[in-house]
């Protein structure tokens, strides 16, 4: 599927994400840019990182940014073979107190220039399978094309401010937050601070004029603004359907969204929640606008952390959304609102009340604090 000059492919699970990656890391002769939250010393990292040494031998440019909090269980002793090599590894923002809360969350691969991907799999075990016999529920997007410079520049932007540590955030908060070329496409760039909230309004204009919204994602937890947008859809006679984490890795986050099913229900929406894995997978689709990358529909992802969503308005893509979100429909239970309402008791409303405030309150705020301090 194309947009102008450019193309692009679905990889509908982590474990094709995964594949087609390393193949491109290994076909790369000029450059490799990686940057992930997430990065295990696991199998599959093992062999992404024996592809990037390869790349760096062939004669490549290899670059790599891992957000230190998501990766803390990895030792930076592990990118010694890249180091010796000659690759650049650098971590996005060194844990400290003052400044823990804000994470690069981002996922992004770029092979010399031509071919970039972009999703919610990390580099890790768990991602590398189909999502339903083995390994979480994920997915991606592979572009070519003229496209790919505009993600090779933000990885640059990110890059060379991972190692100003004490201006780092400061300097972020006031890069730009949207690459616009058309009203094809858009990359979307979120992060903490007033100036980076397009993500979020550009999504909640969308649906605030869309007759059929079908979302996935792993943690669900969305804006004032996009909860009554969703909410509009299904009152003009229109249909939302949202599929959540039936299995969740973050057990406060599920309990937090959960919260939200008597409202949602008692409106019109339908929702279901994933069975077979933990669903990691983040798909949003708004009439033929489709939406894909790193970002949920929660708190930390839309006002919090650092991410990148791509946008495409484009009734063949939108199609090919369609069809996984019908395929993922099929290994997924719907709640239904009168079961749900009988199965609440006093202590599921209790849990999901605190953890709701634990994330939709607490950790923002403690983020404001933060940024606060780094004026």
């Amino acid at each position: 599927m194309s947009l102008g000059a450019s193309n692009f492919r679905w990889l509908p699970t982590g474990e094709a994400a995964l594949g087609a990656m390393l193949e491109a890391i290994r076909a790369a002769r000029r450059s490799v840019r990686l940057e992930t939250y997430i990065f295990t010393a696991s199998p599959i990292g093992v062999e992404f990182l024996a592809a990037l040494v390869q790349a760096r031998e062939r004669g490549a440019r290899v670059q790599v940014l891992v957000d230190a909090f998501g990766s803390m269980k990895l030792p930076e002793s592990f990118w010694e073979p890249l180091k010796r090599a000659g690759g650049e590894f650098r971590w996005f923002n060194p844990l400290t107190l003052k400044r823990w809360s804000y994470r690069d969350h981002r996922k992004l691969l770029v092979c010399d220039d031509a071919v970039a991907f972009v999703g919610g799999f990390n580099i890790a075990q768990e991602y590398a399978g189909d999502g339903v016999t083995h390994g979480w529920r994920d997915l991606g997007l592979r572009i070519t094309g003229s496209l790919v410079a505009e993600l090779a520049g933000t990885f640059d932007a990110f890059f060379a401010r991972a190692e100003a540590r004490h201006k780092l955030l400061q300097r972020l908060r006031h890069a730009p937050n949207t690459i616009t070329a058309s009203d094809d496409w858009k990359f979307l760039l979120s992060g903490p601070g007033r100036l980076h909230g397009t993500l979020r309004r550009t999504l909640a204009d969308d649906v605030a004029v869309a007759r059929d919204v079908s979302i996935i994602s792993a943690y669900f937890l969305p804006t004032w603004r996009l909860n009554r947008e969703l909410l509009r859809v299904v009152k003009r006679g229109g249909r939302v359907r949202l599929i959540l984490a039936g299995q969740s890795d973050v057990k406060l986050a599920q309990l937090a969204t959960r919260r939200l099913y008597t409202k949602f229900l008692r409106a019109g929406v339908e929702l279901y929640e994933y069975q077979p894995q933990i669903l990691h997978a983040k798909l949003f689709i708004v009439d033929d606008v489709v939406y894909a990358g790193s970002a949920n529909l929660d708190t930390r992802s839309l006002r919090i952390n650092y991410e990148l969503l791509v946008r495409l308005a484009d009734p063949p893509l939108a199609a090919g959304a369609r069809e996984i979100f019908d395929g993922d429909l099929t290994h997924c239970r719907r709640v239904d609102a009168k079961t749900w309402r009988q199965s609440r008791t006093f202590w599921n409303r209790l849990q999901e009340d605190w953890a709701y405030f634990v994330l939709a309150r607490v950790d923002p705020y403690l983020a404001r604090r933060q940024l606060r301090t780094l004026r």
